[in-house]
């Protein structure tokens, strides 16, 4: 008997680090409306998870940052139900511009919170990724798998 390939969808994720604040954006979509999470989307055919981060960011909040200087901070294998996604998670340091809400449709606000005052309410599967990612807990992190 031959399995099926698994077909995660696969998302990038950007930790803009600014000393100790991180830039959050606030859902207005049905999935986590209201809710807390870093600048993300999926990845195109045919990118580069840093390409692809970079334009999820600068889509989402007009900052411009080179996906050279993007750094893998941490990988999240998340399956809600029977979907799966695997996420990586970036950290920039470095970028051009003011953050704008480019997405006010699927965007709320965006807002600095401090690394010892995150948002209470961050979506489950992103906050999995930032506290590996703040806790140095490894390179992945498996979530929603029982």
């Amino acid at each position: 008997m031959s399995e099926q390939p698994a077909q995660p969808i696969i998302d990038t994720h950007v930790i803009i680090r600014d000393g100790d604040k991180i830039l959050f954006s606030q859902r207005g979509g049905p999935y986590g409306y209201g809710r807390w999470h870093m600048p993300s989307g999926k990845l195109d055919h045919g990118e580069t998870l840093p390409t692809g981060a970079a334009r999820e960011l600068f889509e989402e909040t007009g900052l411009t940052v080179d996906p050279a200087h993007l750094r893998l901070v941490h990988v999240v294998h998340h399956r809600q139900h029977q979907h799966e996604r695997i996420g990586f998670f970036f950290e920039a340091t470095e970028w051009e511009g003011e953050p704008v809400n480019k997405e006010p449709e699927k965007c709320l606000a965006l807002q600095w919170f401090t690394v010892h005052e995150l948002p209470e309410d961050i979506i489950e599967y992103p906050a999995a990724g930032l506290h590996g990612y703040l806790n140095g807990t490894g390179p992945l992190t498996e979530h929603g798998w029982q």
